[in-house]
């Protein structure tokens, strides 16, 4: 075996990026493995929308911790540019959920209560109050929910300046590596076993997103998780058409640098099917063209699909396996990836490290892992 590491990260996405950045933050001796390019899956074809207030609902055991991580951008912002020289381009102009029916708006105006109550901020916009911040949007909505906290960035600028961050601080980075099998004796993680080699380690994060299950289930580890495809598309236009993001359900737009706009996005699960299909982005059109009338005038730039992993329960799995020390697992972020990974960075390092974190109890591998080595 090559040089013994205090942990190896299995996945080149967001996830993982910000596990080793993390860990790198804490002297730790990293090696991080991607199979193919880094940031080349789900983080790539993710919009980059921080919702937590948009998509999740206060009672929740994943609201506290959306909310916590999204509250982490600003400041970690700063520091990955100062450590990569890369910008992720956050905005904080807010969040617009619309309602297109009556129903829609009264639900949405529940919503608004019940996080108010919970010390939030969030209020409802009349149909002229939300045209009169974004002028283009339908005169047919109902209202709109306005969400000042929740933000965007670069979801491919985030996932690279965790990694470039992570290599600065000395973590070895190895694309085009595929993680077989792991080594192990007495009931503990030894190494890994790659295409290229082993290597040696105390410990292992499987951080492969929708894809962690295939190393997983080799390992006799079985976790309630399965893919979601979802399609995308985007937009050019020379004038802004929007300041905001706006969401709706069944469709989002959410506005990027240079007059781009990214639409999305499908939901069909059960497949790593990425091809785009002509159902699944004509329907979106119809949806973005329902929010968005001025969207039939612009150019449309490209079209692809990520794969999102999914839950039975729809929290994420963070944790060590109870039956092999040193093997810990991230996975079953769904759409909130990109807005979960500062928090989920800093909740595996402590793992790793062995500090205990009983509030976010909910999110514990035990709670749907069968055996392993039974």
């Amino acid at each position: 075996m090559n040089s013994i590491y205090d942990a190896i990260i299995v996945g080149g996405g967001v996830i993982g990026g910000s596990i080793a950045f993390q860990l790198a933050k804490r002297g730790k001796k990293v090696l991080l493995l991607e199979k193919d390019r880094l940031a080349s899956k789900a983080s790539s074809a993710a919009a980059g929308m921080l919702g937590a207030q948009s998509e999740l609902d206060v009672d929740q055991p994943l609201f506290r911790l959306a909310t916590e991580s999204r509250e982490m951008f600003p400041e970690l912002a700063e520091e990955l540019k100062d450590t990569s020289g890369i910008d992720i381009e956050l905005v904080n102009k807010g969040m617009f959920k619309v309602a297109l029916t009556n129903d829609g708006a009264a639900k949405l105006k529940n919503i608004i209560k019940t996080q108010q109550a919970a010390g939030l901020e969030a209020q409802w916009l009349s149909t002229a109050e939300a045209r009169k911040a974004e002028p283009l949007l339908s005169d047919e909505l109902k209202g709109a929910m306005y969400i000042p906290k929740d933000g965007q960035v670069s979801a491919t600028r985030l996932s690279l300046a965790f990694t470039k961050s992570a290599a600065a601080l000395g973590v070895d980075i190895k694309e085009f590596v595929h993680v077989s099998d792991l080594c192990t004796k007495d009931g503990a993680v030894k190494g890994v076993v790659t295409n290229i080699g082993e290597f040696s380690c105390e410990n292992v994060i499987v951080a492969s997103g929708a894809w962690s299950a295939f190393l997983l289930e080799k390992l006799g580890v079985t976790l309630d998780t399965y893919p979601v495809k979802g399609e995308c598309f985007s937009v050019l236009t020379n004038s802004p058409l929007l300041e905001r993001t706006i969401f709706s359900d069944g469709c989002y737009l959410v506005p990027k640098v240079g007059g781009r706009i990214i639409v999305g996005a499908t939901v069909k699960a059960n497949t790593f099917d990425q091809k785009v299909s002509l159902e699944g982005i004509s329907t979106l059109m119809e949806r973005a063209t329902q929010l968005l009338p001025a969207i039939k005038e612009t150019e449309l730039e490209k079209t692809w699909a990520g794969i999102r992993p999914q839950t039975g329960d729809g929290l994420p799995y963070f944790g060590e396996h109870p039956a092999c020390n040193g093997l810990f697992i991230a996975t079953g972020h769904y759409r909130n990836g990109i807005l979960l990974s500062p928090i989920t960075g800093v909740l595996m390092a402590d793992m790793v490290e062995k500090k205990k974190k009983p509030q976010w109890s909910a999110f514990r591998l035990d709670r749907a892992i069968q055996p392993l080595f039974s």
